[in-house]
């Protein structure tokens, strides 16, 4: 099977700009958005000395399913975001290399929603939390700056959910496609009396591409925004994610994913491979002004119960590693502090900006042979019992200073992380113990203006991460935790242009990022990961994000990376000797996402996507089969309708046109080297809703 090179994706998009235009009105394309992520304030993307990106309202709606974040977050440059088709391991997302080795859900990068954390204090994050129904805009910041997020801030995703506004609506919808999925989703929302509110929830089935994948997702979100007083606002939110035994096929061989793609592991059908998640959280948002000072407020709380069944043997199942059935209780709350003030004694635009972080998440973690006699599957003696907290309390600084055609931002953490095992299980001994790690991360970036429509920058950074709970659970020795692991530094640099010309904005940054004591894996068995720490990474990078209005019913986008990210010292892994130059497994070299989207009229809109990614090597030593580079295109529509209060629309979809088999995510270091995930071949989905205003 031939695949298309990035040349031949490159060459194909003027191609299909070049159709025909029809007659409508429309609205322009936003090229210069105003962001807060970075600044902690409220500023245009072009105006700010590092790579940043936002996502709105229309392009994460327009054609979209609304199920998970890989939806719109391929169309952002220096991300890597593969479905795993797997509800049971959440998506895979890394930035600039950063989380590329998590086992399960999301690691290395920041996640929050609506400011409050949607990654725990060591680093452990879900993007299955995060609600696209309710979504205004995703911003995702990238390079040196985002270290002044904390620790394990290779990237920030941060997702912020629409203000109720307006008349008051209710809404219903509903979606069908390929492999069984179904997706029932009802809304309402509008304000009255200066209050607003959006009450949304939906569920979501699937009987999942490959065997053993059915997945049931049930979603609920309530937000309520208002003024308490002419210099405050307000914003109530709660949210919560349900699901109860999610399947979960494991990996899959090579040989076993080329003669079925859909073919799941025997031992997954033999122990029952399954997780059960239930979410639920309530937060607040609180801003009050004194004169041109800002106050900023947030707290959060709420609590998780996960149950999972792995695939682990009985001889394995009842030592120290803490048996096949993984369940734990969450309790989780934290807030932030901010003071925003402006400083007038100084040419210029200054703003300094003080900061308070403070995060907890404690764990009642027990573990069970997942046998009872001659039953396979199911929840047998109990073999670990502990308690696990991990706190962060995380002072900052930062200054943003705009004088003539200069900018500079520079600021300063204190990262904290502190882990705490209480041993309750103590007829093998006691692992109880505290492990503390604390690093100063500073960072500075400086813009010049150029002209009005051409800006440069330079970006220096120090980044700090700890390694996360699940990373330090399992020690190679199978005593325990792995309390000997240490958290990987690194030194980060990036210069970058953006530039607006005419109806286009460009966006374009080389990158280098040296790392000390890099988390790699050196062992993973059924579900079951073990980490060590591998000397030095180095990852050299360039990325180009274009969006272009082409006309009044064309517009474009492109997202290209090239990574180059390489072990930088030799090191011994599980498998045997990694060399100096080896490739990082998980990240592959190339990636480019392209899409034309043609508006003829405001009640439709039509677009292709397109996706490239290179080769993806699945281990440390590169010697096993990689997975293949690729190419696959989707084509979608959305239809509108409005016809006095009621406002009708439809959708159409259909993804991997061209069926292509493809490997779409892959299990870095799975010691049974089932580390390949299929992608669906070609899949279609349909949907329809109705809104009604009052």
């Amino acid at each position: 099977m031939k695949v298309l090179t990035p040349a031949h994706f490159v060459l194909l998009l003027p191609c299909l700009s070049l159709s025909p235009l029809a007659l409508g009105d429309n609205e322009p394309l936003l090229l210069d958005p105003s962001v807060i992520t970075g600044s902690r304030s409220a500023s245009p993307s072009f105006d700010l000395p590092y790579s940043v990106d936002s996502i709105n309202q229309q392009q994460i709606n327009d054609g979209q399913l609304g199920i998970n974040a890989s939806e719109v977050l391929s169309r952002v440059p220096g991300l890597v975001v593969q479905n795993r088709q797997n509800y049971a391991q959440d998506l895979q997302i890394s930035s600039r290399g950063f989380g590329a080795r998590s086992a399960f859900g999301v690691r290395g990068i920041k996640l929050i929603a609506d400011g409050i954390p949607a990654s725990t204090p060591d680093g452990q994050g879900q993007a299955a939390t995060f609600n696209l129904d309710t979504a205004e805009r995703i911003e995702v910041l990238r390079g040196p700056a985002a270290t002044l997020y904390g620790s394990n801030a290779g990237g920030v995703i941060q997702m912020f959910s629409r203000d109720g506004e307006g008349p008051p609506r209710i809404g219903a919808e509903t979606l069908i496609g390929s492999d069984g999925m179904s997706k029932n989703h009802l809304t309402a929302e509008g304000a009255t009396d200066d209050v607003g509110f959006v009450l949304d929830a939906s569920r979501m089935d699937t009987d999942g591409y490959r065997e053993h994948s059915a997945a049931r997702r049930d979603q609920t979100f309530a937000k309520l925004n208002l003024k308490p007083d002419e210099d405050s606002k307000l914003a109530l939110i709660y949210s919560s994610l349900e699901q109860n035994g999610t399947q979960d096929p494991l990996g899959q061989s090579w040989d076993a994913y080329k003669a079925d793609p859909r073919s799941v592991t025997p031992n997954a059908l033999t122990y029952n491979t399954r997780k059960s998640i239930d979410h639920q959280q309530v937060g607040l948002n609180y801003e009050r002004y004194f004169g041109d000072a800002t106050l900023q407020v947030n707290a959060y709380t709420g609590t998780r119960s996960v149950i999972q069944y792995l695939a682990i043997p009985p001889f394995a199942a009842g030592n120290k590693q803490g048996g096949g059935v993984v369940q734990f209780d969450r309790k989780f709350h934290g807030g932030s502090l901010r003071w925003l003030q402006p400083v007038y004694s100084v040419p210029g635009d200054l703003t300094l900006i003080a900061g308070l972080d403070y995060d907890q998440s404690q764990d009642s973690r027990h573990g069970y042979q997942n046998f009872s006699g001659d039953l396979l599957g199911v929840k047998g003696a109990l073999v670990r019992d502990e308690v696990d907290t991990a706190r962060s309390l995380d002072p900052y600084v930062q200054a943003n200073w705009a004088i003539d055609n200069w900018t500079v931002q520079t600021g300063l953490r204190y990262s904290t992380m502190e882990m705490d095992v209480d041993d309750q299980f103590l007829s093998n001994g006691d692992d109880s113990g505290t492990k503390r790690y604390e690093k100063a991360t500073p960072s500075m970036s400086v813009m010049y203006a150029f002209t009005p429509e051409l800006h440069g920058y330079v970006s220096a950074g120090k980044g700090f991460e700890t390694p996360t709970q699940a990373e330090l659970a399992y020690s190679p020795s199978g005593q325990g935790f792995n309390f000997g692991l240490k958290p990987s530094e690194s030194t980060q640099y990036e210069m970058g242009l953006k530039a607006q010309l005419n109806n286009t904005r460009i966006n374009a940054a080389i990158f280098q990022i040296t790392t000390e004591d890099e988390l790699v894996v050196l062992s993973n068995t059924g579900g079951r990961t073990t980490y060590q720490n591998a000397g030095r990474t180095l990852r050299r990078g360039f990325e180009l994000g274009v969006e272009s209005q082409l006309s009044e019913h064309w517009t474009t986008t492109l997202a290209y990376t090239r990574l180059q990210a390489t072990y930088d010292r030799d090191f011994a892994s599980a498998k045997g000797a990694v060399d100096k130059g080896n490739y990082l497994p998980g990240v592959p070299q190339t990636t480019l996402f392209a899409e034309v989207n043609w508006k003829p009229a405001d009640w439709v809109s039509t677009a292709i996507e397109g996706m490239y990614r290179s080769k993806v090597y699945v281990e440390d030593t590169n010697t096993e089969k990689p997975a293949p580079a690729y190419t696959v295109f989707n084509w979608r529509a959305k239809f509108e309708q409005k016809v006095e209060h009621w406002t009708f629309h439809q959708t159409l979809r259909l993804d991997n046109l061209l069926d292509r088999q493809y490997v779409g995510s892959v299990i870095v270091g799975d010691s049974n080297n089932r580390y390949y995930e299929s992608a669906p071949g070609r899949s279609w989905y349909a949907g329809a809703g109705a809104q009604y205003s009052f």
